[in-house]
């Protein structure tokens, strides 16, 4: 019962209501994903330079969120998506990420502009945030606080401490509880720390496994470099191919391209804006800009480099019922570089998942956060929870856990969509402020002055201009 309801939560009404949702951002504001291309790497670069003591810099917000969308659907998930729904899977993945780029950048720029001041320094924010200040909101940011930590915080960090101790267990035969001890340990010191100390461990730990990762596929890439234009070929052929149409496989690349592309990059799901709103930038759509880039390195880059590993190895025999999910990676890496590609897509795979579960932790915190009458202890008590949760969780079998966080998390997304649905035309106005200011030759910043009919936190942004 709890699967069928996820699947067709999942299959259906969520992803209608990411499709509607991206198309009418995309086209309402005319396609600002692809005309600020450019800018999001100009924003990246001035974000690096601006961090303050009032929060993390736009560029460590940046590389927490990637730590929290790049994990197993990079490596798994593209390749469930290939088993499922053929190589043409992967083209559909791509547009839905061109569209989930423009719903992260209007999802993370108001999280900017509804975000507050919390224990004196840091910022706080997120989508429970915007529906209780930018639609006077009351019942439903408490459902979405709730869902978030249930899903984010608890759920997905059991699934990812199994998903490490099982992928460590196969590839290196270390005992789980060994394994799961050290994990503990190490996640420990990490969220302990803050958000500060995670933003730390994200900024060093996420461009060495994001570059590693992409620079291991472009070797085997070079490797087969005549096959690459076939390779290409059967993914369009796939997306498009009459034969698809006839046989169903058309849709079947539509549903599994558009899944697994929603479930990778979490463009519309409320996360990420949680970490971008902590973020000290001198105007929200700054950092929502350099947020759609981390759809673009989720989606775009990175899993286009698990898909060519696999369609450019002998693993992959379309329609044959082979080997698939994480296993199919590795036998595909494997089959180009040797035995050692199964233990590279582990350690990768450790990785990924230690900066999620980094990330989750973090999301938990925010939505405890969220509650004004929480007590001094909640925060420190969660870390504890999660932490003896890893451990137990790295010897369990967590299917049941999983398929009810993929429950919570579906209705997670549908509780944030339709706040962004009644919102865009607050985004749009701040996007108009934006690009007004980008075409003029003065500093690009904002106020809380500027919208003034908007409930926003005046120490959050009259005071940001002084501070740099």
């Amino acid at each position: 019962m709890l699967l069928t309801l996820t699947d067709w939560l999942w299959s259906y009404v969520l992803i209608v209501l990411l499709i509607a949702v991206g198309v009418r951002f995309s086209v309402g504001s005319r396609f600002a994903q692809l005309r600020l291309f450019g800018n999001m790497f100009r924003q990246l670069w001035n974000s690096h330079l601006s961090g303050t003591d009032r929060g993390i810099s736009g560029f460590q917000a940046l590389v927490v969120s990637v730590a929290g969308r790049v994990g197993g659907g990079n490596i798994a998930g593209v390749a469930v998506a290939i088993t499922l729904g053929g190589p043409g899977a992967l083209f559909w993945m791509w547009l839905i990420a061109l569209i989930g780029m423009m719903t992260s950048l209007v999802e993370c720029a108001l999280a900017q502009l509804y975000k507050r001041k919390h224990d004196g320094d840091d910022f706080r924010g997120g989508p429970a945030f915007y529906m209780r200040y930018g639609l006077g909101w009351r019942v439903m940011p408490v459902v979405y606080s709730v869902l978030l930590l249930l899903t984010l915080g608890l759920g997905f960090n059991a699934v990812q401490a199994f998903s490490v101790t099982a992928s460590v267990q196969s590839a290196f035969n270390v005992p789980t509880w060994l394994s799961g001890g050290v994990l503990t340990v190490v996640m420990g010191a990490v969220i302990f720390g803050g958000i500060r100390r995670i933003a730390i461990f994200s900024e060093v730990v996420v461009p060495v496994m994001v570059l590693g990762y992409f620079l291991l596929a472009v070797t085997v890439v070079v490797l087969n470099i005549s096959e690459v234009p076939a390779a290409m070929l059967l993914i369009l052929k796939s997306a498009f191919g009459i034969e698809e149409v006839v046989g169903g496989g058309l849709a079947a690349a539509v549903m599994q391209g558009a899944r697994r592309g929603l479930f990778s990059n979490e463009a519309g799901l409320g996360t990420a804006p949680n970490v971008a709103a902590v973020a000290d930038v001198e105007h929200p759509i700054s950092q929502g800009l350099v947020q759609a880039l981390s759809v673009f390195i989720d989606t775009i880059l990175l899993c286009t480099c698990t898909a060519l590993i696999i369609l450019l190895s002998p693993i992959y025999q379309p329609g044959s019922e082979g080997v698939e999910g994480i296993a199919m990676t590795q036998l595909a890496l494997a089959s180009h570089i040797g035995p050692i590609g199964e233990q590279i897509v582990s350690i990768a795979l450790v990785m990924f998942a230690v900066s999620s579960i980094a990330y989750n932790c973090y999301l938990g915190e925010n939505s405890i956060a969220y509650f004004d009458s929480a007590p001094g202890y909640a925060i420190p008590a969660f870390r504890a929870v999660v932490l003896a949760l890893i451990f137990w969780a790295s010897q369990q079998d967590l299917a049941t856990v999983f398929s009810f966080s993929d429950l919570t998390m579906g209705l997670l997304a549908v509780v944030n969509l339709i706040a962004l649905w009644f919102l865009f035309p607050v985004a749009k106005r701040l996007l108009h402020h934006y690009e007004t200011q980008l075409d003029g030759l003065g500093p690009i910043n904002f106020q809380a002055s500027d919208l003034p009919d908007e409930d926003l936190d005046s120490m959050s942004w009259t005071a940001a201009e002084t501070s740099r």
